[in-house]
């Protein structure tokens, strides 16, 4: 048997700045860190529709380990169904993980920026900050690398699922494979959550330093 795998991901905040004429380096900073944000929207889309895809996927995989080899022909529809669904989910995972590199790429036109802030105070909370986003955005990488090979295996078994001659040891061994990968992806997804959470927080505390105006939403 295999859990549910659905994996829940912190997004990051949306922050509002009061109107002004001119364009400081702190102003300028706050841009592309909100453009950034803005373009994390895709990466945003993809978290409900990836959550009813793995239970879905999951519901047929229960309804096919239920069966025996007389209903073999029903089990070949079911796993042909179930990965369909796991290339949907490697579809949407790809439109993931472009949005967030499109969202680094803005967010990396903020360092330069950094060395012309006057306050000291504001320096290093931009630098800490930028620190953040570099750990947030590895991390990422190593959540999406995971799922990947989780997606990868779960195609394999579908494929395995098809063959009459299936034993259950070979079976079991695969689904043994897959909980081990599921288990790696929920720890990077905890790290990728954690960054998050630091960057959000981190984030706030460079508008306060370098004294922007701004008003704190949540992402949805």
């Amino acid at each position: 048997m295999r859990y549910l795998k659905v994996v829940g991901l912190f997004l990051a905040a949306f922050f509002s700045l009061a109107a002004c004429s001119s364009q400081s380096p702190e102003e300028q900073m706050y841009e592309h860190m909100e453009e950034s944000v803005s373009l994390e929207e895709d990466f945003r889309q993809q978290q409900e529709p990836l959550q009813e895809l793995e239970q879905e996927e999951e519901e047929i995989y229960n309804q096919i380990i239920e069966m025996n080899s007389e209903e073999m022909d029903e089990i070949e529809e079911l796993s042909s169904e179930a990965a369909s669904i796991v290339e949907e989910r490697k579809e949407r995972i790809d439109t993931e993980k472009e949005s967030i590199d499109e969202a680094k790429e803005e967010f990396d036109k903020v360092e330069p920026l950094v060395e012309e802030l006057e306050s000291e105070e504001a320096q290093e909370a931009a630098n800490k900050l930028v620190d953040t986003m570099n750990n947030r955005y590895d991390a990422y990488l190593e959540l999406h690398e995971a799922y990947q090979t989780a997606l990868e295996l779960d195609s394999e078994l579908y494929e395995m699922m098809k063959k009459e001659d299936l034993t259950k040891e070979d079976l079991q061994t695969k689904v043994d494979e897959i909980n081990e990968s599921y288990n790696e992806v929920i720890e990077a997804n905890e790290i990728f959550n954690e960054h998050t959470t630091n960057y959000n927080d981190e984030k706030k505390a460079f508008y306060d330093a370098a004294d922007l105006d701004v008003n704190y939403e949540e992402a949805e």
